[in-house]
């Protein structure tokens, strides 16, 4: 790999792959990875677990903040690209306070209907008892976790978006791209600056100018095509402390200021909407199962791009 970034043919070199994170379990702590294998439905094991509640409605930090708190491990090799889990195979969750859970990652027989999640309703495979107290115990209230069921279900995303591609458990989409360069135009004007983690991205991007994700359309990483479809509309959990579950007012009352819809987008009619990020499909995968991976260091080259943040998908 090249170590400067230099124009290219194909394309323009916006900057390169800093970071890689996945979020086993929807709302829970990411993992950082130095390479993530690619699946048409986001990276592989992001967001394929969900926490439900009595009524099999997915929990978030919009309503438990404390779920910030709760890790997850994977095996070792979990996220090398022909791995294959054994009897032996299992998620470790922590906690504090808790003992730890082992959740195996063997296919459960059990099956949860009536899970839903925004839009989206059907079934799940239920990871059982020791893990519904587990979970029931830390968030204080009747939950169960389940697991998506690839193998009979389905989660479209918005097809005026993305149609014909799906996701597992994450908001909308299957990955979220924001630039280190939107990070720190954003720390410039805060107070005490905010990390990352606060987004929840898939992919972090450095060597661009800030929210020059915006506009990027398609763009190239390590030759796999990536779409950029909708920018991402940020909620409450950007407030949250993801160290201590506490929330509080920024960075959005910041964002608010600079990213709205109504300073974006003033041609349009506000929706009071705060924008951060690049919602993502991978082309290449749209309808296959074929697994590729990307990793830290690949070069981002722009394929495509809008001319003005007035001209993007909201």
């Amino acid at each position: 790999m090249e170590n400067a970034l230099s124009p290219s043919p194909a394309g323009e070199i916006a900057g390169r792959v800093a970071s890689l994170y996945v979020y086993p379990i929807k709302s829970c702590r990411g993992i950082s990875l130095s390479q993530a294998s690619l699946t048409p439905t986001g990276f592989r094991w992001d967001r394929n677990w969900l926490i439900v509640n009595s009524k099999g409605r997915g929990l978030t930090q919009r309503v438990e903040p404390k779920l910030s708190l709760i890790e997850v491990e994977m095996p070792k090799h979990a996220f090398a690209q022909d791995w294959e889990p054994d009897k032996s195979s299992n998620m470790v969750v922590r906690a504090p306070g808790m003992d730890v859970l082992k959740v195996s990652l063997a296919k459960p027989e059990r099956i949860a209907d009536g899970v839903s999640v925004w839009e989206w309703f059907g079934s799940a495979l239920d990871e059982g008892e020791e893990a519904s107290n587990w979970f029931t115990t830390f968030v204080g209230k009747p939950c169960r976790l389940v697991r998506f069921d690839s193998a009979s279900e389905t989660r479209p995303v918005d097809p005026n978006y993305a149609p014909g591609h799906f996701a597992m458990f994450s908001d909308m989409y299957p990955f979220l791209l924001i630039s280190q360069g939107s990070l720190d135009a954003l720390n410039e004007l805060l107070k005490e600056p905010v990390p990352i983690n606060r987004f929840r991205p898939n992919i972090l991007v450095d060597g661009c100018e800030p929210f020059a994700e915006d506009l990027w359309t398609e763009i190239l990483i390590d030759n796999f095509t990536f779409q950029g479809v909708k920018l991402c509309s940020r909620c409450k959990v950007p407030t949250i402390n993801q160290d201590t579950g506490i929330g509080g007012e920024e960075p959005i009352e910041t964002l608010r200021s600079f990213r709205s819809d109504k300073v974006l987008q003033p041609q349009k009619k506000p929706q009071g909407k705060i924008y951060f990020g690049q919602n993502m499909i991978w082309k290449d995968g749209y309808g296959d199962g074929i697994t590729k991976t990307i990793e830290i260091g690949d070069p981002v080259l722009v394929l495509g791009k809008l001319s003005s943040p007035t001209e993007a998908a909201t």
